[in-house]
């Protein structure tokens, strides 16, 4: 057990690498009243091509199938884990991402036995001919309710027009048809696979001490087999597939999906990368920058104006999302400030405020247990520290955010999604 202290904060928590192979997270809080857990795996609706290292051969499952697991493993053959974690109090639920799935609760008590739950239900799975076809129609239904969703919709559709093989481009629920090849022995495949405790790991943060999570992992977890991953993905041609496509939903104000390409050039996320190209879209686009002000006092745009950085596994782009009646001319305005700002340079009062402000925030996250846990998740499956972020806020320059301006948010590499009326 590793503990990792932070003088700046006040905080510490606790690394542990526990026999069973999970890598595992606690932060106690002190006057905390509840605990968060996080048990995660690095397996997300991209994974659609992999291959063991016990194994020559490659397996290519159908799109959806790690959102589709996430929904099977609160089922078992007496009570399903909601079922379980009514009797302790707690409130629990899971995500599949992109690139992870995980699986959550919070509690203000009955911790262990809790942690027990989610421990076990995760650990244990049990999939069936019948209950998977009956999921199917389920899913189904929750895939096609989504095309009914703009800003859901817009999003997609902006995937799809900057990516032309990478399976990002696909809704992580897969499609009616995908899901519809799903077997349980698919669903054993991939959990036995993707489930192995070396390639997941546990937070805990709040009112918890490291000795009472290790009670509980030390009795719940057995030794894991080593395995190692390999993952595969089309080659992805540098250009976009396409710049523009508009959808049709009844609805009373447009909604857009701008975004810029950007080459991917490492598969795993750069902590240092993300944090700067942060400081530059607070620059380029905050709500106190130029461009959105003229927007929004234009009535271009209104508060649900929003800016990403959106990395992961081979994809990068930035994107802009909102409301809008003249979409086009929002997408005009973002490209213009962004040559504007290549050529005129970044204001050091312009950058300072941005990095004060981002830092102030990623400050004010460590009151948040939630995002703390959430936080390791994400830091151990990219290999950085939880931790690593503060040092780089206070050591980013201006000149280092300029350097990646001049690389980013190539206008020929842009895309618009529009859903309206």
């Amino acid at each position: 057990m590793r503990e990792i202290k932070s003088a700046e904060l006040g905080e510490k928590y606790y690394e542990i690498d526990h026999k069973s192979g999970l890598k595992i997270f606690v932060m106690p809080k002190a006057n905390y009243a509840s605990a968060y857990a996080v048990f995660g795996t690095k397996y997300g609706s991209i994974d659609t091509k992999f291959k063991r290292s016990d194994s020559e051969e490659w397996t290519v499952v159908p799109e959806g199938i790690a959102h589709f697991l996430e929904h099977k493993l609160f089922e078992s053959e007496e009570l399903d884990a909601f079922a379980r974690y009514a009797k302790t109090g707690a409130s629990a639920n899971a995500y599949t991402s992109f690139d992870k799935t995980c699986y959550l609760f919070q509690c203000s008590d009955h911790f262990e036995a809790s942690l027990e739950i989610l421990l076990d239900f995760v650990t244990h799975p049990y999939f069936t001919k019948e209950t998977v076809e009956k999921e199917q129609g389920i899913i189904g239904q929750e895939i096609t309710m989504y095309y009914d969703v703009a800003g859901w919709m817009s999003t997609f559709n902006l995937l799809r027009l900057l990516y032309h093989n990478h399976p990002v481009r696909i809704d992580i629920a897969g499609t009616v048809d995908s899901i519809a090849q799903i077997t349980d022995e698919l669903l054993y495949d991939c959990y036995n696979t993707f489930y192995n405790l070396h390639n997941m790991c546990l937070a805990v943060v709040g009112d918890v001490t490291p000795e009472q999570v290790l009670r509980v992992c030390d009795r719940m977890l057995k030794e894991a087999p080593s395995l190692e991953i390999e993952r595969s993905f089309e080659d992805e041609p540098r250009d976009i597939a396409d710049s523009y496509c508009e959808y049709n939903l009844a609805m009373n104000m447009p909604v857009f999906s701008f975004g810029y390409k950007e080459k991917c050039e490492t598969l795993t996320q750069d902590i240092r990368k993300i944090i700067e190209v942060n400081i530059l879209l607070e620059i380029l686009a905050g709500d106190t920058s130029k461009l959105y002000t003229d927007m929004f006092e234009n009535g271009l745009i209104n508060t649900s104006f929003s800016k990403e950085y959106f990395i992961g596994y081979g994809y990068e782009a930035v994107t802009f999302d909102g409301e809008s009646e003249n979409p086009k001319v929002v997408a005009q305005q973002i490209k213009k400030a962004v040559k504007e700002l290549k050529e005129n340079g970044i204001d050091e009062n312009q950058f300072e405020t941005a990095r004060r402000s981002l830092y102030g925030r990623e400050i004010m996250e460590y009151n948040d247990i939630d995002s703390i846990a959430n936080g390791f998740i994400g830091a151990y499956f990219n290999d950085y520290a939880l931790f690593d972020a503060l040092d780089i806020f206070k050591t980013v320059t201006k000149e280092d955010i300029e350097n990646r301006l001049a690389d980013m948010m190539n206008e020929r590499y842009s895309a618009l999604s529009v859903v309206k009326q």
